[in-house]
């Protein structure tokens, strides 16, 4: 059984569709899910997405779409980076000033 990468995809038009990026991967191998990525605070999609394939359609895709123009824009493709994402208020903790 093969494993599945997820894929980072910036640059994309920001009135794509799901469906759109979907055929567009699916032309290398079998889509397994896409995750299209909105802003936290306006919830308008922010031009990029993440496009979960099997191992050999997602390094096939990759090779294929990365450089190449899309809706009029230059689509970069690569493999996502798997990170811990901090909590949602981390680093926003207000400041305590002490008396002088």
């Amino acid at each position: 059984m093969e494993m599945n990468k997820t894929l980072y995809v910036g640059n994309l038009p920001f009135d794509v569709t799901e469906e759109q990026i979907q055929e567009l991967f699916s032309q290398h191998g079998e889509v397994q899910a896409v995750r299209m990525i909105n802003d936290r605070d306006t919830g308008r999609y922010r031009g990029f997405s993440f496009v979960e394939m099997e191992d050999s359609g997602a390094t096939a895709a990759m090779s294929a779409l990365d450089g190449t123009q899309f809706g009029g824009r230059t689509l970069r493709v690569n493999e996502a980076q798997q990170r811990e994402r901090p909590a949602r208020d981390e680093g926003r903790r207000p400041q305590h000033y002490s008396d002088r």
